[in-house]
C-alpha cells in the first residue's frame, strides 16, 4: 500500500529524492493541491506560510516536463530575486541527476548572461514579471511552448506593480496552459484576476482562519519612538536569538538603522532592496552562514523566503495590514517548529496590534523587561507592590520625607530612648522634619570656645594677660 508521496501519485524518482532530503511525508497543502495540479485543473492555493507551498506545485510541474523537449515548457513568476532563487534552488535539487534543466530569469543580474544560458534550452524558466517580459520583448524567451504557469505571492506580484506584465505574458501563451496562483493571503482585488485568466479554477483552502502558524508566540513591546533602537537591543540581549529578521516599512530607513544597531554593538546586515543581485546574494549567503545574527529587510526584499535557522521576527516598523504582519512572522515558525513574533511599538500604535490581533483571530500579548527577564506587565506591577510592602514593614516608623527617626535607629540598635527635655528650655520639633532639635551644649564649653576664637592668633604675651573669662588682665 502506498504511503506519504508515493500515496499522490508522484513518481518513485522524485519520492526517492523527497526521502534523500529528509522529507516523506506531505503536508496539508501539498496532500489537497498535488491531486489537483496533476489533473491539469488550475488551482487558487491559499495556506499559512512555511507549509510547504513550494513543493505543492514544483511535483506537479515537473510530472509535466517533456525532457526530450529542447523547449521552456514551465515558467515560475515570483516577485522577488531571493524567492525566485530559492525556488530554483528546490527545483534542482529535486531534478538532479536528470535531463531537466532550470534557469532563473531575475531582474538586477546580466542579461547578457541570461541570453546565452537561454541557448542551452532550460525546460522550466524562474523570473520576475519584468525580465520576463524584457525577454520576451527581445525575442530571446518564446511563450508559446508553455504549459504551465505558476504565480508564486501572487498577492504580492501584482501589488507590486506588475500586473501589466504579467498579464501581457498570459496574452502571449497558449489558451489551453494551466494556471496555479499560490499565497498565503488572497486580497479582494485577486478575485478579478482570477476571474478574468482562469478556467474553472479549483480554490484550495488549509485552514484559511488559522493564518498565522500555530507554533507562533505573539509578542509586544511599547516604548517612545526614541528608544525603539535600545527597546531592540534589549530584547536582542535576552532572547539571543540564533537568527532574527528585523523588518523596517521603508528602505531608505534600512542604512540609518543598520548603522544605529552596529554602533549599539548588534550583529547586523541590512538586505537592500534597490543593491545589485551580487551584493543581495551575498548578504544572504552569510546570513544563512550565520556569519551574523540579525538581518534587516523591508516585506518586499524578505518575501517568502524559506530560513530554518530564523527563530525570530521583529517589527521595527509595524506591518502596514494584517496580511503583511502574516508574512512577515511567516519567516519563523515553519513547518511545525517553534518561533517567535515581536513588534515594537510607541503607545499611539497600541490601535495596530489590537486590529491584527482581532483581524487574525489570535492573542499578541504585552510584554515589558524587568530586572533582566522578559515578564508580564502586571507581574511586574506585583513584583513591584510586593516589595513596596516588604520595605514598608521593615521601616514601620517611617518619617513622610523617607528618612529615619533617631529614636527608631537608636531603638532598633537596642539602645535606649534620649531623654526629653523637660521645662521651658524644651524647644519643639524642627518643621517638616520628625526630629527634635539637638541637646544645647553647656554655657562654659560655649564659653571656652568663645575665648579661643578670640585669642586665636593673638601674641603669647597677650594671651598671659587675658584671664580664663577672655578679658585682659588690670
Amino acid at each position: 500500500m502506498n504511503t506519504g508521496f508515493a500515496a499522490l501519485h508522484i513518481a518513485p524518482q522524485y519520492v526517492k529524492r523527497l526521502q534523500e532530503l529528509g522529507i516523506t511525508e506531505p503536508s496539508d497543502i501539498q496532500a489537497e493541491a498535488i491531486p489537483i495540479a496533476l489533473e491539469g485543473k488550475d488551482v487558487v492555493a491559499q495556506s499559512q506560510t512555511g507549509t510547504g507551498k513550494t513543493l505543492a506545485y514544483s511535483l506537479p510541474l515537473l510530472h509535466k516536463i517533456d525532457t526530450g523537449a529542447r523547449e521552456v515548457q514551465a515558467l515560475v513568476l515570483v516577485p522577488t530575486r531571493e524567492l525566485g532563487m530559492q525556488i530554483v534552488q528546490t527545483l534542482e535539487q529535486l531534478v538532479k541527476d536528470s535531463d531537466v534543466r532550470v534557469q532563473q530569469l531575475i531582474g538586477g543580474a546580466s542579461i547578457e548572461r541570461q541570453i546565452d544560458r537561454l541557448k542551452l534550452k532550460p525546460q522550466i524558466v524562474v523570473g520576475t514579471p519584468g525580465r520576463v517580459q524584457e525577454l520576451v520583448k527581445l525575442r530571446k524567451l518564446k511563450l508559446h511552448s508553455i504549459r504551465t504557469v505558476v504565480v508564486d505571492e501572487v498577492d504580492q506580484v501584482f501589488e507590486l506593480g506588475s500586473m501589466q506584465d504579467v498579464e501581457a505574458l498570459f496574452k502571449g501563451m497558449l489558451r489551453d496552459r494551466q494556471l496555479l496562483f499560490f499565497s498565503a493571503t488572497f486580497p479582494p482585488p485577486l478575485q478579478d484576476v482570477i476571474d478574468r485568466w482562469m478556467r474553472e479554477p479549483v480554490y484550495v483552502r488549509v485552514n484559511p482562519a488559522q493564518r498565522t502558524s500555530e507554533t507562533l508566540e505573539h509578542l509586544y513591546f511599547v516604548c517612545q519612538e526614541r528608544d525603539k533602537i535600545d527597546t531592540l537591543r534589549r530584547i536582542v540581549r535576552l532572547y539571543n536569538p540564533k537568527a532574527a529578521i528585523v523588518f523596517v516599512n521603508e528602505t531608505d530607513d534600512i542604512g540609518e538603522a543598520v548603522s544605529k544597531l552596529q554602533y549599539v554593538g548588534l550583529s547586523v546586515e541590512g538586505l537592500y532592496g534597490d543593491s545589485f543581485k551580487q551584493e543581495r546574494a551575498k548578504a544572504m549567503q552569510a546570513f544563512r552562514a550565520g556569519k551574523f545574527q540579525l538581518l534587516l529587510a523591508t516585506d518586499v526584499a524578505a518575501r517568502g523566503l524559506d530560513l530554518p535557522q530564523v527563530t525570530h521576527v521583529i517589527n521595527l516598523d509595524p506591518p502596514i495590514d494584517a496580511d503583511h504582519y502574516v508574512h512577515r512572522v511567516g519567516r519563523t515558525g515553519r513547518m511545525g517548529r517553534k518561533g517567535t513574533a515581536v513588534s515594537i511599538i510607541t503607545p499611539r500604535e497600541q490601535f495596530i496590534i489590537d486590529k491584527f490581533a482581532k483581524s487574525l483571530g489570535i492573542e499578541i500579548k504585552r510584554r515589558t523587561m524587568f530586572h533582566g527577564k522578559v515578564v508580564d506587565p502586571e507581574q511586574e506591577r506585583s513584583v513591584r507592590r510586593e516589595a513596596k510592602k516588604l520595605v514598608e514593614r521593615r521601616m514601620p516608623d517611617e518619617a513622610p520625607s523617607g528618612r529615619e527617626k533617631p529614636e527608631a535607629r537608636i531603638a532598633q540598635a537596642g539602645a535606649p530612648k534620649l531623654p526629653r527635655t523637660e521645662g521651658k528650655s524644651a524647644k519643639p520639633a524642627q518643621a517638616g522634619t520628625g526630629r527634635p532639635p539637638a541637646p544645647a551644649a553647656p554655657d562654659k564649653r560655649k564659653a571656652d570656645r568663645e575665648r579661643d576664637r578670640k585669642n586665636k592668633g593673638a601674641p603669647r604675651w597677650l594671651k598671659e594677660k587675658r584671664d580664663p573669662s577672655g578679658k585682659p588682665k588690670k
